[in-house]
């Protein structure tokens, strides 16, 4: 079997699992831009193996793929690959166990200290011989707002605890069960920080008018999706500055167009979708994969979300 494995970005999966005795062939180019030839480029290939959404597999295009007959995805959901079409193409599609969910949690709380201290303007400053330019944000005694209190919100909400923040969680279950609203954990949160699921019911959760009720100077931390937030409307509240700032590691389209406008964007600090790239979650996620590769050959699938 050949195997391609898709958007090798740092071009290091190589060493992150034995995948003596495959023919492999990975590709460090970005997804957009192999997708565009995604029937071209992977017509000779027997498996694909995905890094979570980075490239779409929709009906379309696994229609363009007359030789696949395995699909790896990193992780257990992929909201990118039609599973209906895979299995109609006799297509089976395997996952792999996520990394430890510490990644993600780090990194939320790196761009909250980051924006809150202003590290990347001071960082810029003393290369060019300034000396304190901002005024930075002390969390202690402020309140963080935690949306979405699972695998990753319930750590999150520990660590504020520890900075000594007055923490609050919502979720619509909460809610329902007595806990604060949306709304005023919103108005009344000096860092605001989603960690839900992307679903029907949660794209565009924080609209326009959850942006109006923020403080002035609150900060919104989105490492879970771009589309639960209105980017419009975010943008819209940077620039006029009736929030504080942003820290994004998600955007509507990733990897960001050239002339994306968060390129430009006050009042941020930005990251490429870096939640779930360490060395520790790369290692679950082509060992996984091997491992899913060699049980399909000996004609036992495992971790199956479609079968052909």
């Amino acid at each position: 079997m050949r195997v391609a494995v898709l958007d090798d970005y740092q071009q290091v999966a190589s060493g992150y699992a034995d995948w003596s005795g495959l023919d492999v062939t990975f590709f460090a180019g970005l997804g957009a831009g192999l997708g565009a030839g995604l029937g071209a480029d992977l017509t000779p290939f027997d498996v694909i193996v995905a890094m979570r959404e980075r490239t779409p597999f929709p009906a379309e295009v696994l229609d363009r793929l007359p030789n696949l007959r395995l699909l790896v995805t990193t992780g257990m959901k992929n909201a990118a690959i039609d599973l209906a079409a895979a299995q109609r193409n006799g297509i089976v599609v395997c996952g792999t166990r996520s990394g430890p969910p510490g990644a993600v949690v780090e990194l939320t709380w790196g761009l909250i200290l980051g924006l809150s201290r202003h590290l990347v303007a001071e960082d810029q400053q003393i290369r060019a011989g300034g000396w304190q330019h901002t005024v930075g944000l002390s969390l202690s005694g402020r309140r963080l707002g935690v949306i979405g209190l699972g695998r990753l919100g319930t750590p999150v909400a520990a660590v504020g605890a520890a900075f000594g923040m007055d923490v609050v969680t919502w979720s619509r279950s909460l809610e329902k069960a007595g806990g604060i609203t949306k709304d005023e954990l919103l108005a009344t949160s000096d860092v605001v920080t989603l960690h839900v699921p992307l679903t029907p019911a949660s794209r565009g959760l924080i609209g326009r008018a959850d942006l109006a009720r923020m403080k002035p100077s609150a900060l919104l931390i989105n490492t879970s999706r771009g589309p639960l937030v209105d980017e419009a409307a975010l943008l819209e509240a940077l620039y006029a500055g009736t929030i504080g700032g942003a820290g994004l590691d998600v955007f509507d389209i990733e990897p960001l167009p050239a002339d994306s406008p968060w390129r430009s964007a006050p009042r941020t600090l930005l990251a490429p979708h870096l939640g779930y790239v360490t060395g520790a979650t790369y290692e679950v996620f082509f060992t996984d994969a091997v491992e899913d590769i060699r049980a399909f050959a000996a004609g036992h699938p495992i971790r199956t979300l479609a079968s052909s």
